[in-house]
């Protein structure tokens, strides 16, 4: 994902305001990144991306996400249809491989 891509399609919040918020704020729980415009407070797709962004910040790592937005936002209408969460697509954001 690039910094201005959202990471929370329900208020529309980017990666980079998520990484801004992290920064500044330096949240002791992933929960509290609700206090960045919502995020994650809607559909509740974005909530295992932005656990992942804040373990990678709580480890000083820049907080990124490895899939391209149309691979994400197709994740997310796929959950929205079905109510189920693709694994494969939660991976593939946290830059994991795939199940064998």
């Amino acid at each position: 994902m690039q910094p201005d891509d959202e990471v929370c399609l329900c208020f529309h919040v980017s990666l980079r305001k998520i990484r801004g918020y992290l920064a500044r704020e330096n949240p002791p729980v992933a929960s509290l990144i609700s206090e960045c415009l919502g995020a994650g407070t809607g559909c509740m797709w974005c909530v295992p991306f932005l656990k992942h962004l804040h373990a990678q910040h709580m480890k000083g790592q820049t907080p990124d996400l490895s899939i391209s937005p149309e691979r994400y936002a197709g994740g997310r209408q796929d959950y929205r249809d079905t109510n189920a969460r693709d694994d494969d697509v939660v991976r593939e954001a946290k830059g994991e491989g795939p199940t064998t």
